[in-house]
């Protein structure tokens, strides 16, 4: 048998879509259905019910209805929706206020505009262009304040001096802000989906569970074998963590756990990417062991989403390395007659929503139908998770 981690060239990773779930529906047969994340978001910022808040995502729906035909007519200068929900519109003449009236609409008449700011913020972005603003953390048009707004975490650094000069120059169209917090790209890695070891691709594992320590670190819960070699890990040409502890050591008893350290930015993901297959996006609620016997599925990044029942626990095996390196045994694995592949190690094994482990290896040459749910005859090994979690000190991250 053979340790799941690929060394084949990687592509991109793919990303996760939750699926839209049906809304509330209004007796007129046009009225949209929202995605009941998005109106239980809005419940929770607003404080209201999520009647209320489906009543204000429908009457934002039809004012922004009045705004297309209002900007068809070529009298809108930007609009935007106050704290109340109801739409401001900025109009340029005396024919775009009567009309924005006759449509039921609010207006005013700005004193400079989208236009104008849109041209303010250009020319920032050519200053930027030039050199990185260290020190500027955005700058952004605000059409309620009628401003282009620059937020500043640094006004001492020199890099940020150009860019503030230019937005000076504006006078009252430009508001400098202080923002003492800088900003980085935020990541969400799913499980089961790929991860490499370099931004350029070649070897790949898949992606195991997101964890925390009591301080609230965040950690990738994985393979160790993935994690052996690889201080750096990747999801497509962006690094999103690094190896900060790995059980796997070839060539002696191991066990195939080990741990990155996420970077501030980035996160895992609480539900796992099934590669577009039927199963959706499950939920992950808790780790709580499968009987042996139970049903579990697993996602990976060269298999799929694949599925089969637990054989065993506490198990020890051999693995040959294909490259000609030294054999290892490896303890504490559990056994299943899921199918997997090189590159599914790390992959996420999850039985309804309870996170059961990450997958470890399985029979050399073994070939498995992407996506092919139970497949006969196949057998695979993964690490428990539990198991993981509690040498770690660590507590799954839950939806």
């Amino acid at each position: 048998m053979t340790l799941s981690r690929s060394r084949l060239l990687a592509g991109a990773a793919a990303a996760a879509l939750l699926p839209l779930g049906a809304g509330v529906a209004a007796a007129a047969p046009t009225t949209p259905a929202f995605d009941p994340q998005m109106v239980s978001a809005l419940a929770a910022e607003l404080g209201v019910s999520a009647r209320q808040a489906t009543d204000r995502l429908l009457a934002q729906s039809e004012q922004q209805g009045k705004l297309t035909q209002l900007q068809g007519s070529g009298a809108a200068d930007g609009a935007f929706f106050d704290g109340t929900g109801r739409l401001v519109v900025n109009v340029t003449s005396d024919a775009g206020t009567a009309k924005a009236a006759e449509l039921g609409l609010t207006s005013r008449r700005a004193a400079k505009g989208e236009s104008r700011l849109l041209a303010v913020k250009k020319e920032l972005d050519r200053v930027a262009a030039a050199g990185v603003p260290v020190g500027v953390t955005s700058w952004q048009t605000d059409l309620a304040s009628d401003t282009v707004t620059v937020r500043v975490s640094d006004e001492s650094r020199p890099e940020a001096q150009a860019l503030l000069a230019a937005a000076r120059r504006h006078g009252d169209a430009v508001r400098v802000e202080r923002d003492s917090t800088p900003l980085a790209a935020h990541l969400s890695v799913s499980p089961g989906s790929k991860m490499t070891f370099s931004a350029s691709g070649g070897g790949y594992c898949s992606v195991g569970f997101g964890a925390r320590d009591s301080q609230g670190n965040r950690y990738l819960v994985s393979a160790g074998h993935c994690l052996e070699s690889s201080p750096s890990l990747y999801s497509g040409s962006t690094k999103f963590g690094a190896t900060t502890d790995t059980r796997f050591h070839k060539g002696t008893n191991s066990v195939d756990m080990g741990i990155a350290r996420l970077d501030a930015e980035d996160s895992i993901a609480t539900s796992v990417y099934t590669h577009g297959s039927s199963a959706g996006s499950p939920a992950v609620r808790g780790s709580a062991r499968t009987a042996v016997g139970g049903a579990i599925c697993k996602s990976g990044a060269t298999s799929g989403w694949t599925c089969g029942t637990v054989r065993s626990y506490d198990v020890s095996v051999t693995y040959t390395d294909p490259n000609g390196g030294p054999n290892t045994t490896v303890t504490g694995l559990a056994s299943s007659s899921v199918c997997t592949m090189s590159g599914d190690s790390g992959g996420a094994y999850i039985s309804g929503d309870q996170a059961q482990g990450m997958t470890s290896g399985g029979p050399m040459g073994q070939q498995c139908t992407f996506n092919g749910g139970n497949q006969s005859g196949k057998s695979s090994y993964f690490q428990p998770l539990t198991d993981a979690l509690s040498h770690y000190g660590l507590t799954l991250t839950t939806s």
